[in-house]
């Protein structure tokens, strides 16, 4: 295996380590919802407990956050959504160089959604605020976009430099 893999493979545990954690904030998001959403639901039909007006709010803020970071973390996994059905009949080569520029697409994507995805937040979400939340700004709405971005394009150089040393380095070698 030529040096410059050797070198760049100890950066995998970085990689793991984003994962772990963007997994864990994605269960905790989870684990709100569920208790936001079932606290809101006995409000509504148990008289002594009040029901928070702004439990939809808070909920659909949390599921936002929930899809984009799973998203990305598909990315990881290769889980995503992508054509296979010619794979079998294209030759290797081929298909790894579509591998990659399906991986540079999504990659653009990230950018494109840090890039645009913080002006947004910063200068829309920085001007509104929740209805049920006067106090909150509306930045913590559109901040899942650039927050996605950063772990697609962190995950997304993961699968271009696997991509591409998996033309350099053959199989039993890794």
């Amino acid at each position: 295996m030529p040096k410059i893999f050797q070198t760049l493979d100890k950066v995998r545990p970085v990689y793991d380590v984003v994962y772990k954690v963007v997994l864990f904030i994605c269960k905790l998001l989870l684990v709100a919802d569920i208790l936001i959403t079932s606290y809101a639901v006995l409000g509504r039909y148990i008289p002594f407990i009040a029901d928070p007006s702004w439990s939809e709010e808070v909920v659909l803020t949390l599921m936002s956050y929930m899809a984009v970071l799973s998203a990305a973390l598909a990315i990881r996994r290769g889980a995503h959504i992508r054509m296979t059905a010619f794979d079998n009949y294209l030759p290797k080569g081929v298909v790894k160089a579509l591998d990659i520029l399906a991986d540079v697409a999504v990659l653009a994507l990230g950018i494109i959604m840090l890039v645009y995805g913080w002006n947004y937040a910063y200068t829309l979400g920085g001007r509104g605020f929740y209805v049920s939340m006067p106090w909150l700004s509306r930045f913590w709405m559109y901040f899942p976009v650039p927050l996605a971005g950063v772990a697609m394009i962190i995950f997304e150089i993961e699968a271009i430099y696997t991509h591409i040393k998996s033309i350099f380095v053959k199989e039993a070698e890794a």
